[in-house]
């Protein structure tokens, strides 16, 4: 009998083990898949959650926080235009790859019960929860899903519209700008920023991510050519991993409680990636349902007073960008010539 399980060892699921860990219960964590990996990630950590991200990590892991590149400038490639934006304090630019391993092996430092490889089929019953795995049963007095937002555990039935999908890779670049650099198109955007691993010293590594329309491209190379200052920037790269891809790719309304389960991350709701703050909602959920579940407080009620305006301002930005060209022009314009209102719209989706 534990007091949690946890589904899920991504920044949600490691949040929430290691919070209610230090916290005294006793946790069991499972999560499907194994480590290393790379995942579908802008590996953009804005900076509202690096102190939590530095609780959270083992004495041996700050390292990586203290040597990570930091990103103090985005550029906002839209429409023929550069819409320059400071991001201050600076956020700090960490590849999932260390990251994610980084967070399990924090949780196993601190006592964190960890079964890799390891698929819930179902949570049955409610305090106690029964959860059925591929490693047998187990018990709990609280569940947290932090399954991401295409599990199981967390699939809504996709509704019959367009089909967007995730796609990310590293590439060597001669001489990487130190911002966050968002490429805008019909149909879709690309993310670029520099990025180091731990044990890598390839220089000059970039991450590109994206989010396209499957009706419009289905490769990093064709997502490349569909804007013309990213289709040049990227004619010398080389590749420096293979392509992950994720799909589909929907927007709901955060639903922080299910079943008596708590969901965190992705499994909660899934924020719009260009914004950038996704892993740090990920990890800012997954402690605060941790805490909730000690205190006895709402988490329902206190995930949509810290996070529901967040949802909002991207929800706003997600439909401005996929107006016709036409139709935003004077707006763009206007974020041009005035970089404060820019600033603005940065600042609401933190």
């Amino acid at each position: 009998m534990f007091d949690l399980i946890v589904v899920g060892a991504g920044p949600a699921g490691t949040s929430a083990a290691i919070t209610a860990t230090r916290g005294g219960a006793k946790v069991l964590l499972l999560e499907r898949g194994k480590f290393p990996r790379h995942k579908v990630c802008g590996e953009f950590v804005s900076a509202e959650s690096l102190g939590l991200l530095r609780d959270l990590f083992a004495s041996s892991y700050h390292p990586l926080l203290d040597d990570c590149l930091r990103i103090s400038l985005g550029r906002i490639f839209l429409d023929g235009r550069v819409l320059p934006t400071p991001i201050f304090p600076p956020a700090a630019s960490i590849g999932r790859f260390d990251l994610d391993q980084a967070l399990i092996e924090s949780a196993l430092a601190c006592g964190v019960e960890v079964r890799l490889q390891t698929t819930v089929r179902e949570i049955a019953g409610e305090s106690p929860f029964q959860v059925s795995a591929t490693a047998g049963e187990f018990e709990a007095a609280a569940v947290i899903n932090a399954s991401g937002r295409w599990s199981n555990l967390t699939a809504v039935p996709a509704p019959k519209t367009e089909k967007w999908l995730g796609i990310k890779g590293h590439f060597t670049e001669a001489d990487p700008s130190d911002s966050v650099d968002l490429y805008f198109f019909e149909g879709g955007y690309c993310g670029v920023q520099p990025v180091n691993l731990m044990d890598d010293d390839s220089p000059g590594r970039v991450n590109a991510a994206a989010m396209v329309r499957a009706d419009v491209a289905s490769s990093l190379p064709e997502i490349f050519g569909l804007h013309p200052a990213l289709a040049e920037r990227s004619r010398d790269w080389q590749r420096l991993s293979d392509p992950v891809t994720t799909s589909p790719l929907i927007f709901r309304e955060p639903l922080p409680v299910r079943n008596g389960v708590l969901n965190a991350g992705d499994a909660a709701a899934f924020v719009d990636p260009f914004v950038g703050d996704g892993i740090s909602l990920a990890l800012r959920s997954g402690a605060l349902a941790a805490k909730c579940l000690k205190s006895g407080s709402s988490y329902e009620t206190l995930y949509k007073q810290r996070f529901g305006s967040i949802f909002r301002a991207s929800s706003q930005l997600r439909r401005l960008l996929r107006l016709p060209r036409h139709v935003r022009k004077p707006f763009v314009a206007l974020l041009a010539h005035t970089p404060a209102v820019t600033e603005y719209f940065v600042a609401r989706t933190r």
